[in-house]
């Protein structure tokens, strides 16, 4: 695939954000890559330019039937100052699998990932070195064909936009409060709650603004039709260390399957540790916090990498994790992935690619 390239000169580029003060998503590097997609075409019109406006018609399909999906990945600034994207060919592939659960084309795996490489080369000035910042990637597929009726499109945009970033969450590393909701759910097997569309990013953000409202960082949900077994946090997958046994919900058609989550039970499984994807339940765990056989809970994902919970809150019950501390578990998890990531440390695994 033939990619234009529009660089800016350097009268257009903008003012780069203090490192220290990024927050999440608030600013966006001067690039972008987008290219096109219709039936008789196939992708095309691939082009990487400034960072800017779409324009879009009112009966543009995406703003009707919500067909949107997107991903999440990022680039680091590591050892010598070298610049690694962290495992982005899974990325791709499951953002494939998304757009065949969604009925929208797929991407040519190793075009895109040629084409953002090319695209942090050209902004590479945008990859933070602060410690604990980094260049967060958004690749996206939208609907833009013009028309009304339920039905897939005949026309997409996909794009990327990069957007350097600090901790995801206020506290950083340190443990997080996470709000059990037994009143709304999030997905349903033989739904899309495996894959990473808009739509179900949407569904959840009354629950997360009750929980925030009552000073919980996230939600953790239950399964839609019992409300008992434990699925995942509103972004992020979860684990709990129970015995010394590690035990995450298994991919069961509502969960999505974390890459971070993967690299955890790979990890872990090495290391010699006794790992379980299997149902656990929110009672289950609660006897695990009253008897003292519960170690760690953490979530894993992208954007915060490993996040330790220090409290859980159920039906108006306030139960404290590890002493609101970081487990030995989620602490090295955390220390082993970072290490890796930025070039620090051997990768057996071949996730790092240095540009």
């Amino acid at each position: 695939m033939e990619i234009r390239l529009e660089k800016l000169d350097s009268s257009q580029l903008k003012t780069k954000p203090d490192e220290n003060n990024l927050g999440f998503g608030r600013y966006f590097a001067d690039h972008m890559f987008v290219m096109t997609f219709d039936r008789d075409r196939g992708w095309h019109d691939a082009v990487i330019r400034k960072y800017q406006d779409f324009s879009l018609p009112p009966a543009a399909m995406v703003l009707h039937y919500g067909q949107a999906i997107f991903e999440g990945l990022k680039a680091y600034r590591g050892k010598d100052n070298a610049i690694y994207l962290f495992r982005p060919t899974d990325n791709l592939r499951r953002m494939n699998v998304s757009a065949e659960r969604m009925c929208m084309p797929a991407i040519p795996v190793d075009e895109v990932l040629a084409a953002l490489q090319t695209l942090l080369r050209l902004d590479a000035d945008w990859i933070p070195a602060a410690p604990g910042a980094t260049l967060y990637i958004r690749p996206t597929m939208i609907a833009t064909e013009e028309g009304l009726g339920v039905r897939p499109a005949g026309r997409y945009t996909f794009f990327i936009i990069n957007s350097p970033v600090g901790a995801y969450y206020p506290e950083g590393f340190n443990p997080v409060k996470i709000f059990v909701t037994d009143k709304y759910v999030r997905a349903v097997p033989g739904g899309v709650g495996h894959v990473k569309t808009a739509g179900n990013y949407a569904a959840s953000i009354m629950a997360a603004v009750e929980a925030q409202k009552q000073g919980f960082t996230q939600v953790l949900w239950l399964d839609a039709i019992e409300r008992r077994y434990i699925e995942e946090v509103g972004t992020m997958n979860i684990f709990f260390l129970i015995n010394n046994e590690l035990i995450t919900p298994p991919l069961s058609g509502s969960i999505l399957p974390g890459i971070t989550r993967d690299s955890v039970l790979r990890l872990t499984r090495d290391w010699g540790l006794t790992v379980t994807e299997r149902k656990i339940t929110i009672d289950e765990v609660l006897t695990a916090i009253e008897n003292g056989s519960l170690q760690e809970i953490f979530g894993t994902g992208t954007a915060a990498v490993i996040s330790p919970v220090g409290e859980l809150h159920y039906k108006g019950r306030d139960c404290c994790i590890n002493q609101g501390r970081t487990g030995a578990i989620a602490q090295r998890l955390f220390n082993e992935i970072q290490a890796i990531q930025n070039g620090y440390q051997e990768d057996p695994y071949g996730w790092a690619i240095k540009l």
